[in-house]
């Protein structure tokens, strides 16, 4: 309900009255409290008030980066946090230093998810356990990563932890006590340097940075994981199946990729769903795509494979170059791949030898679709008015690879498997 029309109803029922100012959840922002340019903090400090000791289970207070309501944090705070809060979220701002005294041990007791954006967060080992927090989201905190051990290791009923841009981390170490934790995100975290990660069951990774040292134990339970990095592919390849043997869903992603996929014998036994992004043109040599097949013998399982690979990449040898030659594999068919979609094909030689040999060895494949473009949304298609600019060069690029898709894959796609090729639309030549 509106701010205003809440206010109107309080004033005609004291039942409406009573019953809001007794509720337990409030969420406090600019949007809500201030649509019309009126005072933030006069209305925060308003609400609080009137719900003084009634016993709050949720607080949301977002005070959109305002530095002015700076002084009246700390006592707003007081009032809101008290034995019984279960859920804690607090936008604040860059300069403002949560103090860890709120959390006494009644608030410790109680609380089961802690969010805190934009402050200054510095918890020691003297902060005690805090038993039932199960969610810890930090994003564009500052906290170092030894005071985060120290606030990991008195979380030992942690399930989901995320970190996002917090950038005095420059060592990550989950510890091996979070028994319960399934669920970890760092993403944007630029300082960081190492991770090391000890908890035994989790499940779902999202990790996101530039090179680091990763140190992981036997992640048995991982099932899914999402990482994006340099040369990450070939870490993929290279390390993961031995270090997480039961996992279903990889998504890796590499602004730049310069080491080629290596050739080795461990295996994903359970993967099903792999996606392979690379976003940037790769440097001299040029990236070799062909290699990538060895994530398809190394997964029996595999249903989808997704790829997304650089546009306009010059430096790939054409397979209309000199050399007609294509590289090819002993066959060993895949009895599982069902669905193939790559964004960015091109007529670079490499990817069209990987592609070959996809449709050549996976017996079961329902749809392949190969889409010249890197993003499909700069051609909108024949039934819309306008279509974003395309350079020549991508146009030129698209109609090589319609023809190389014609000449060296067309006629080895089974006829159960349906082919689809995305290219731009006549508009777009047109322009």
């Amino acid at each position: 309900m509106p701010m205003s029309d809440a206010a109107r109803a309080a004033c005609l029922s004291r039942v409406f009255l009573h019953s809001w100012r007794c509720h337990p959840n409030l969420t406090l922002t600019w949007a809500i409290l201030c649509p019309h340019g009126l005072e933030l903090g006069q209305n925060i400090d308003r609400i609080l008030r009137n719900h003084t000791g009634i016993g709050l289970k949720t607080l949301e207070l977002n005070l959109d980066d305002r530095d002015s309501l700076l002084p009246y944090v700390d006592s707003w705070l007081q009032v809101a946090i008290k034995p019984g809060l279960e859920m804690l979220i607090l936008l604040l701002h860059k300069k403002y230093k949560f103090p860890c005294s709120l959390l006494s041990e009644g608030v410790r007791n109680s609380i089961r998810g802690l969010q805190l954006y934009a402050c200054v967060f510095r918890p020691t080992s003297e902060l005690g356990p805090l038993r039932r927090l199960t969610s810890l989201d930090l994003s564009f905190v500052r906290i170092t990563g030894d005071e985060l051990d120290c606030l990991l290791s008195n979380s030992l009923a942690l399930e989901q932890l995320e970190l996002y841009s917090c950038k005095e981390i420059i060592f990550l170490k989950i510890p091996c006590v979070l028994q319960q934790l399934s669920r970890l995100t760092v993403i944007g975290c630029y300082r960081l340097q190492a991770m090391e990660c000890n908890a035994p069951n989790l499940s779902i990774v999202f990790f996101s940075g530039r090179n680091i040292k990763l140190s992981l134990g036997q992640l048995m339970k991982m099932k899914e994981l999402y990482m994006h990095q340099p040369d990450v592919v070939c870490y993929a390849r290279a390390e993961l199946p031995s270090i997480m043997p039961n996992l279903e869903t990889l998504v890796i992603g590499a602004g730049i990729e310069m080491v080629n996929v290596p050739m080795v014998l461990t295996k994903f036994l359970y993967l099903k769903h792999l996606t392979i992004e690379i976003w940037e043109r790769t440097f001299s040599p040029p990236y070799d795509y062909f290699p990538l097949v060895s994530f398809f013998d190394a997964s029996p399982a595999l249903e989808t494979f997704f790829m997304n690979v650089p546009l306009e990449d010059v430096k790939h040898e054409s397979v209309f170059g000199a050399s007609s030659y294509l590289r090819e594999l002993p066959e060993h068919q895949h009895n599982c791949l069902k669905v193939v979609e790559i964004t960015g094909f091109s007529s670079a030689k490499s990817l069209v030898e990987l592609t070959c040999c996809i449709v050549k060895n996976a017996v079961s494949l329902e749809c392949i679709t190969l889409d010249t473009l890197r993003d499909r949304v700069r051609c909108y298609g024949e039934g819309n008015e306008t279509c974003q600019p395309i350079s020549n060069a991508v146009l030129k690029e698209a109609s090589r690879t319609v023809m190389a898709i014609t000449m060296y894959i067309e006629d080895k796609v089974a006829p159960t498997c349906k082919l689809t090729v995305l290219e731009p639309c006549t508009r777009c030549h047109c322009r």
